[in-house]
């Protein structure tokens, strides 16, 4: 299911403004629009697979990821979610949803590792995330719990970010450290 308008559950949240998204701490990398390189992974679409290792607490692992969907609500439930309200107008609250599969080797004891190669970027920009914004969302699991996740077993993770009300399109990037991104590709309001 693509890009789509749905309520959101909100609260007073720490916003960081990494993004050009009206302000933040002016780092390169956030303000960049998203650039793949030719070596980069072509685009996915929603709910397509890739496969990607990840250095967890014992061992690598190699897990299936695929972006689900993005769930995007109003201006209004933009300005409650965050504490300072000025800093949201003109922007929207979008959540990524990204299911991570277990393929292959060991069975965590620690919290998980693979949501953190997870960004949104909405008309070449990079939203700016809000920590914690995701973790009641319908469907949505809080990776601090989950215990031993093992071969063959399932998670969504979610990630909240504000981008501008009227982008034409929405990517959902997840990369290895180092990595090139694979980029999901959801239509625009």
């Amino acid at each position: 299911m693509p890009y789509r308008k749905t309520a959101l559950p909100v609260a007073l949240l720490a916003l960081a403004l990494t993004a050009g998204c009206g302000g933040g701490d002016g780092g390169d990398d956030a303000k960049s629009p998203a650039k793949p390189s030719p070596s980069a992974t072509e685009a996915l679409a929603p709910g397509e697979s890739v496969t990607g290792k990840v250095a967890e607490d014992p061992g690598t692992v190699t897990y299936a990821i695929a972006a689900e969907k993005v769930d995007v609500g109003t201006e209004a439930e933009a300005r409650k979610a965050v504490s300072e309200p000025e800093k949201a107008k003109g922007l929207v609250l979008a959540t990524a949803h990204v299911t991570y599969t277990h393929r292959g080797g060991p069975a965590l004891t620690d919290s998980p590792e693979v949501g953190d190669g997870t960004t949104l970027f909405a008309d070449g920009q990079r939203g700016a995330i809000l920590i914690g914004a995701a973790e009641d969302a319908p469907g949505c699991e809080d990776p601090y719990d989950v215990e031993s996740w093992k071969q063959g077993e399932s998670h969504t993770f979610c990630e909240t970010y504000l981008v501008p009300a009227h982008a034409k399109n929405v990517e959902v990037h997840w990369a290895e450290e180092d990595g090139e991104p694979h980029i999901w590709t959801f239509a625009g309001a």
